[in-house]
C-alpha cells in the first residue's frame, strides 16, 4: 500500500493497458501506478483500499462496460472520482466529450496517447492536491478546520 496518491489504470486491452501504466510510471513520483484490464477486479481493488483518493486514467470503452459505469462504482468511496479522471477513447466523438461534460469529467485524451500530454493531465490533477497539502502544512487555522470534518 502505497502512502502516495495513487494512479490507477483500466483499459480493457491488456496491452495498451500496461504500456500506459509503463508510462505513467516513467514519470510519476507521487504514489504507486496500478493497472486492470478488468473492470470487476478494478473495482474491487478500489473498494478495498483505505484512502479513498487516487488519479485515474480510464478507457470509455470496457468490453460490455463504459469508464462512466467504473466511476459511479467507486464513487461513494471516491468522492472526487470523476474530476481525478483522465478518460481515454481511441475516437473522441461528440457523444464522449458529452458524456464527459455530464460527469464532471475534464481529462479526455484520444488514442494513441502523446506521452506529453498524458503526462500535463496527471501533472495538473497532482498538483491539486500538492497545492492543498501545502496549504495544509503552512496555514494550521485550515489544517484545524479540515480535521474537525
Amino acid at each position: 500500500m502505497s502512502d502516495g496518491l495513487d494512479v490507477i489504470v483500466l483499459d480493457d486491452d491488456p496491452g495498451i493497458c500496461e504500456v500506459i501504466a509503463e508510462l505513467i510510471e516513467s514519470f510519476y513520483t507521487w504514489g504507486q501506478v496500478h493497472y486492470f484490464s478488468n473492470p470487476d477486479k478494478a473495482i474491487s481493488f478500489c473498494l478495498e483500499r483505505d484512502i479513498g483518493v487516487a488519479i485515474f486514467v480510464v478507457d470509455v470503452f470496457l468490453g460490455g462496460l463504459s469508464g462512466f459505469y467504473f466511476l459511479d462504482a467507486i464513487e461513494e468511496k471516491y468522492p472526487t472520482a470523476h474530476e481525478d479522471t483522465i478518460i481515454i477513447s481511441g475516437n473522441a466523438s461528440d457523444d464522449i466529450v458529452n458524456m464527459c461534460l455530464a460527469s464532471n469529467v475534464n481529462y479526455l485524451l484520444e488514442k494513441p496517447l502523446k506521452p506529453y500530454a498524458l503526462q500535463l493531465a496527471v501533472r495538473a490533477i497532482t498538483a491539486k492536491y500538492l497545492a492543498f497539502a501545502k496549504k495544509l502544512l503552512q496555514d494550521s487555522s485550515f489544517a484545524e478546520s479540515v480535521a474537525r470534518l
